[in-house]
């Protein structure tokens, strides 16, 4: 027998051989290139943005592509460092201090680790909508406003409601310094390659938008030797800060414990709805919530044990992944194996990128945040929706991430018993004989002055019958009111009201 027919173990075995274990490997390596180029300038953006090395955010990448990439829960979505907790981690940082962030995320990944164990995931699937969008609205309108500072080269206030407060002051700072406006341009280019990108040949939008828009403006920056700050590089290693027992001690605070409740809500609700919008590009396999939840914890824990950012699953990638012809989760662990390789091999080419050009591509990521078509949407069906997502959104901007979320779903909560709480009050008076009055519903006390109000105005000097057959939930609240208003009524000189009781 000749060579060319092949045999076990030779070389023309092999190749159908590799095809049969990685049926998809070509598919998933171009798309891991692709989620690399889209991950790598938001993993150092967000990172920057957060007031921590740029390298913790590719940690946080590398960890969400090698860790959580290899677990089960969802196939194609990609995590990493996100900008929808870059406004936490700010105020955790300047409030705690990089050493208690680790400490934080390492807590958020191992309450996310309990949850996914104890089946919790598909839970967070009930939160309600607006309270999300509200969240994020509330996340971008702070990100855009502390970002606009960075644009300019100048430091932004610490509270949401200063940095709006200060933008005026800033644009007039700004008018007056050239290095200001230089900064400011090289900036507002980013966003506005970041616009029109979507607006170019296919051909050349096999670059992302956001690796082209940085790339065009440190090649600016270098090209014209302008005078903006650029990124400041430690080394991988030395980003690394393990944390110690000083820091955990951390945990005993309030504010801590508060700053750790707030990531694990918002990194699990965003990841989770990320997958489920990530299921819907896709016709592969569905996602199991609590696996996914797990995942995200293993990876959360990783990156708190390194002293990282703390991950979620990102939608800008996910999509990003599916995109590019993805097929399995092959595709997002060697995007983590390329940003490890560019953070080790490469380290020194982020000294070179402008860091207005990083906070641009925050300004876009944060407004994309904001759902205008949703709001919109909202109020034409669902006012009482809109209203929770807006007052969520300026609570976070007006007092703090934490308490802007506490307030959101703590009017959705009240808004949902309202509206459970329905109930309608039939009369049937034929003008002779005894009243007729036909409850239905859910008699709460939440609507227990409109009941007293429809009872008491009932004919004083007519006996009453009162048919509460129809009703569904009878509280103890209503049920006192109701017997003390019976006796009232029957004191009047009247036959006493019959009441008639629903069924058990």
């Amino acid at each position: 027998m000749s060579a060319a027919t092949g045999t076990p173990g030779t070389t023309g075995g092999a190749e159908p051989g590799r095809r049969a274990r990685f049926p998809f490997l070509r598919q998933d390596f171009a798309a891991s290139l692709v989620v690399f180029l889209v991950a790598l300038p938001l993993c150092v953006g967000v990172a920057v943005a957060s007031g921590v090395p740029a390298e913790l955010g590719l940690i946080t990448g590398i960890v969400g592509g090698l860790v959580t990439g290899l677990l089960p829960g969802s196939s194609l979505q990609v995590s990493g460092p996100a900008a929808g907790l870059t406004v936490l981690v700010f105020e955790a940082v300047r409030e705690y201090g990089l050493a208690v962030l680790g400490v934080i995320v390492l807590a958020t990944g191992l309450i996310q680790l309990a949850m996914g164990a104890m089946r919790l995931g598909r839970y967070f699937r009930a939160i309600s909508v607006a309270v999300v969008e509200g969240m994020l609205a509330g996340i971008g309108l702070v990100l855009i406003a502390g970002q606009l500072y960075s644009v300019a080269g100048a430091e932004a206030p610490a509270s949401g409601l200063d940095k709006l407060a200060g933008l005026p002051g800033l644009v007039a700072d700004s008018a007056g310094s050239t290095t200001a406006l230089i900064s400011f341009g090289l900036g507002a280019a980013t966003v506005a390659v970041l616009v029109l990108w979507k607006h170019l040949p296919a051909k050349v939008r096999t670059v992302p938008g956001a690796l082209a828009a940085v790339a065009l403006a440190t090649l600016a920056a270098l090209a014209f030797d302008l005078p903006v700050a650029t990124v400041e590089v430690r080394g991988l290693l030395d980003s690394i800060q393990l944390p110690g027992l000083e820091a955990v001690g951390g945990l005993a605070s309030v504010g801590v414990l508060g700053t750790v409740l707030a990531f694990v809500l918002i990194a699990s609700a965003e990841s989770l709805f990320s997958a489920a919008a990530v299921d819907r590009l896709h016709d592969g396999p569905r996602t199991e919530y609590d696996k996914e939840l797990m995942a995200q914890g293993a990876g959360n824990t990783v990156c708190g044990l390194l002293g990282a950012l703390p991950m979620t699953a990102v939608i800008v990638r996910s999509s990003a992944n599916v995109s590019a012809g993805a097929r399995t989760k092959a595709s997002r662990v060697m995007h983590g194996v390329w940003l490890l390789l560019f953070a080790a091999l490469l380290p020194g080419v982020l000294a070179y990128i402008p860091l207005p050009a990083l906070a641009g591509i925050l300004v876009h990521a944060g407004w994309k945040l904001i759902p205008l078509r949703s709001i919109a949407a909202l109020w034409r069906g669902h006012r009482g929706e809109a209203l929770i997502l807006v007052v969520t959104a300026v609570s976070i901007v007006a007092v703090n991430m934490f308490e802007g979320v506490l307030i959101g779903l703590a009017l959705a909560v009240a808004k949902t018993a309202w509206e459970a709480s329905h109930i309608k009050l039939e009369v049937i008076d034929k003008g002779a004989g005894p009243v007729q009055a036909y409850l239905s519903g859910n008699a709460t006390f939440l609507r227990l002055p409109k009941i007293l109000d429809d009872l008491e105005a009932l004919p004083k000097d007519r006996p009453v019958t009162v048919d509460l057959s129809g009703l569904h939930h009878l509280d103890h609240a209503c049920r006192t009111a109701l017997e003390n208003w019976s006796q009232r009524h029957s004191e009047k000189g009247t036959e006493p009201v019959k009441v008639t009781t629903p069924a058990p």
